[in-house]
């Protein structure tokens, strides 16, 4: 893939692949046999698809960053170098309409995984136009946690892990309407330490609904290393929750998709919830205010470590040396020629979703200009909105009946 200097991490302007870093990724492919059945299963379309999947979220990350250097917007939060826990657990979920024509499960994405949204079917300029609070954005304006109930994404809220209890609830829902559907959520290391976290973990595992929680440790919670907030190991929590659980590489796309569609299956067909935990590292600050501060968290070396791991580019060399037909040509072609072949279908899906990022950086822009919210606007879809009653009670008359 292109590489961007004034936009990447420096760890991934000049990135090749590291021998040694892609041995390792193709052993995890095989460590686990369900999940190399799995693998091993899915069509050149599957896997195409999560390929666009992880460039599209990069690509708009791009964009909402050269939008911060431009000044149309001040800060953005984003999931360089997260992309797969993000790609991969989508794909791995059923993303068709279910029989009464709502979306068949449901996520609710942290703000890192934003890409979340358009893989579960949301356009892509809907992110951009939530940005820029244009009144045609998902919320009307009013608020930069993008989602869309009727794609089946959840928009959070930025109370890390409560997003816990809000999926045990969507969960529980489908449990009593006996349908087999599943809700997932990601939290942080950080969210962890909540209450709402251990809440709702807690309760879905009591009720054994169809939840998976998967804890995206990317090593820091907001500016603080996981080493400083956090002791032991992640992969003992399902256990004390009395939950299954596994562990996945978050940095391979393949692995995270197995893991996850292995987790759907199981709490899909009543066995209770799944708590998985994903590896991973965040290439940037908490917000693209703060890189430099986030460089100091870390020496050069751990970024060095996670940079020779991008999730995109790993994937991208494994699918062109796979010996996979990309082009799905079946004329036998092997070896040198094929992998050029396959490089090529590559760089094709990457113009394409570069012509769909731009196009839709353009759409919010002129909704910029053109559909800002109306104030008399603000009380439109609201719950409850009832004026006549908004005089409040002095507390004593209350208490006096």
């Amino acid at each position: 893939m292109k590489r961007y200097p004034a936009y990447d991490p420096p760890e991934y302007v000049n990135w090749t692949p590291d021998p040694d870093v892609m041995q390792q990724y193709r052993q995890t492919l095989r460590r686990i046999p369900e999940r190399r059945q799995i693998i091993e299963n899915l069509s050149v379309d599957a896997l195409l698809g999560l390929y666009a999947g992880m460039l599209r979220h990069r690509l708009h990350e791009i964009a909402l960053k050269r939008w911060v250097k431009q000044g149309v917007i001040t800060k953005a939060w984003l999931g360089t170098g997260e992309e797969a826990v993000t790609a991969g657990c989508v794909h791995a979920l059923n993303r068709q309409p279910f029989e009464n024509g709502e979306p068949y499960d449901f996520v609710a994405p942290m703000i890192r995984n934003a890409g979340a949204c358009h893989e579960m079917g949301m356009p892509v300029s809907a992110i951009f136009k939530t940005y820029l609070g244009t009144a045609d954005s998902p919320s009307r304006g009013r608020d930069l946690h993008v989602g869309d109930v009727s794609k089946g994404v959840v928009p959070p809220i930025s109370h890390m892990g409560d997003m816990v209890p809000v999926c045990a609830g969507i969960a529980l829902a489908f449990k009593y309407r006996q349908q087999p559907r599943v809700a997932l959520t990601w939290a942080g290391d950080g969210a962890t330490k909540t209450g709402a976290f251990h809440e709702g973990l807690s309760l879905a595992a009591a009720l054994r609904v169809p939840l998976i929680v998967v804890i995206q440790n990317n090593q820091v919670a907001l500016g603080t290393r996981v080493d400083v907030h956090h002791k032991g190991d992640f992969t003992v929590w399902p256990k004390a929750y009395g939950v299954e659980g596994a562990s996945m590489d978050g940095n391979n796309v393949l692995d995270v998709y197995a893991a996850t569609r292995l987790a759907a299956d199981r709490v899909r067909h009543g066995e209770g919830p799944f708590l998985l935990i994903a590896e991973t590292f965040r290439m940037g600050g908490h917000a693209t205010h703060d890189e430099h501060d986030a460089r100091q968290l870390f020496p050069p070396e751990t970024f060095a470590y996670w940079g020779k791991r991008d999730p995109i580019g790993t994937y991208e060399t494994y699918l062109i040396h796979s010996q996979l037909d990309l082009a799905k040509a079946n004329d036998g072609m092997r070896g040198k020629q094929l992998a050029e072949r396959n490089a090529t279908v590559l760089q094709a899906i990457e113009e394409q979703v570069i012509a769909e990022v731009d196009a839709a950086c353009e759409e919010a822009l002129v909704s910029r200009k053109e559909r800002m919210p109306n104030p008399e606007d603000l009380l439109k879809g609201v719950y409850s909105h009832e004026p006549e009653r908004a005089v409040v009670e002095e507390p004593w008359k209350a208490r006096s009946r």
